[in-house]
């Protein structure tokens, strides 16, 4: 207990006051340093998770883009460009609906819906890169810019195709996109079953090839 005593004597004596002081401003001091390193980090880090969701965000919209160029032509495909165009639309896909921006499973709807057009168009029209295509680019390209309006936009798009559609319509939509499947990959099929018969042809020509005789022999 004299400790104490000798302690708060100590304080109230004018000797300690500098003491005291100096003790108090590196107190502070200490506190404002971290203070000021933590939210450096802070700062820092969340610069880093932008960066990281911006880089995500452009790969997956360069991914939707490249395969909204392939929709376009989608009827001249083979079935195994058909898979693998498909599998990089779902794995963009996933990483536009798991970006943390509010909004994201709609623009992911609205790109889905616009790239089973394209694809239905493909059939219908043929090779060519027509202006969807560029529309598609841009409008992805502006949510990448403002995503709040845009989301918007999708959603009144999403909304405008859903009053629109008619059950009847669409099944008989189903049933002409299921016939158009089945026609391209019977054409294809077609084509490898010609192109297995061409190289058993070929083989068969090879082993019929002459051979050298017993009599050849001899005369030489």
């Amino acid at each position: 207990m004299q400790w104490w005593n000798d302690l708060i004597s100590w304080l109230d004596s004018s000797a300690s006051q500098p003491t005291v002081f100096s003790a108090v401003v590196l107190f502070f001091a200490v506190l404002a340093a971290g203070l000021l390193a933590a939210w450096i980090a802070s700062l820092a880090i969340k610069r880093l998770v932008a960066q990281r969701d911006r880089e995500s965000k452009a790969a997956a919209i360069a991914a939707l883009v490249d395969a909204a160029t392939e929709a376009s032509v989608w009827n001249s495909l083979t079935p195994q460009e058909q898979v693998l165009a498909d599998r990089a639309v779902g794995q963009a896909d996933i990483v536009v609906r798991l970006l943390p921006i509010r909004g994201s499973d709609v623009a992911a709807n609205w790109a889905a819906h616009q790239l089973h057009e394209l694809k239905r168009a493909s059939a219908t029209f043929g090779y060519q890169l027509d202006p969807a295509v560029v529309e598609f680019r841009d409008r992805l390209l502006e949510w990448q810019r403002r995503p709040g309006r845009t989301r918007r936009q999708f959603q009144n798009d999403l909304t405008r195709w859903r009053t629109q559609r008619q059950e009847p319509e669409q099944t008989a939509i189903d049933q002409q996109d299921s016939w158009v499947a089945e026609q391209h990959q019977q054409r294809y099929q077609g084509s490898v079953t010609i192109a297995d018969e061409n190289a058993d042809d070929s083989t068969t020509t090879a082993n019929t090839a002459p051979t050298v005789t017993l009599q050849g022999e001899q005369q030489r």
